[in-house]
């Protein structure tokens, strides 16, 4: 019998004042046995820092055809496709095809991140952002991860300051381009 997903609630408070954009919401987060803390961890910042009318999360992280988080337009369309991790240049090729926006939030180095696409084909690679935290961030965060967790993410001039279950931690918000 194969091992279920383990669910885990948020309630998040958001301040991103660099976008304009506050707002309280829940969020119910199955984590998939082969899913890491850091990668759900990871996953839950990326929905919070692209937080918008229209962000959910995608498929589960076997899904093939939908990102780890995503936003819609009203149609249905998707707009912004929203990797978490190391995706290969072919999924990249893929969501940059579809989608007007194409992010990927990485928990690890992103150098390392980016160097299996190296003189790969990707659509419209100039137009990708790979954003990731300070080394050690997520791997400090995560220790305090519980099954149902209070979050409180602000935002100002690229610093994320995140309330994590009562520890406060801070990190630069880095970006690199592909192109």
């Amino acid at each position: 019998m194969a091992i279920g997903s383990t669910l885990h609630t948020f309630d998040v408070q958001l301040a991103d004042t660099d976008r304009g954009v506050y707002d309280d919401y829940s969020l119910r987060v199955a984590r998939h046995p082969s899913e890491t803390d850091a990668y759900m961890l990871t996953r839950v910042l990326a929905y919070g820092l692209e937080f918008g009318e229209g962000t959910a999360f995608g498929g589960s992280v076997s899904d093939t055809e939908e990102p780890a988080v995503l936003v819609r337009d009203l149609t249905g369309r998707i707009v912004t496709w929203i990797e978490v991790g190391a995706p290969d240049a072919e999924r990249l090729h893929h969501a940059s095809r579809l989608a007007e926006r194409t992010v990927v939030y990485t928990h690890r180095d992103p150098a390392k991140v980016m160097a299996p696409w190296a003189d790969k084909r990707i659509h419209r690679a100039e137009d990708i952002r790979v954003h990731s935290f300070d080394p050690g961030f997520i791997d400090t965060a995560t220790p305090h991860l519980e099954r149902r967790n209070t979050l409180t993410l602000t935002v100002t001039e690229r610093v994320l300051y995140l309330d994590l279950n009562g520890t406060s931690l801070a990190t630069a918000l880095h970006e690199q381009e592909l192109g």
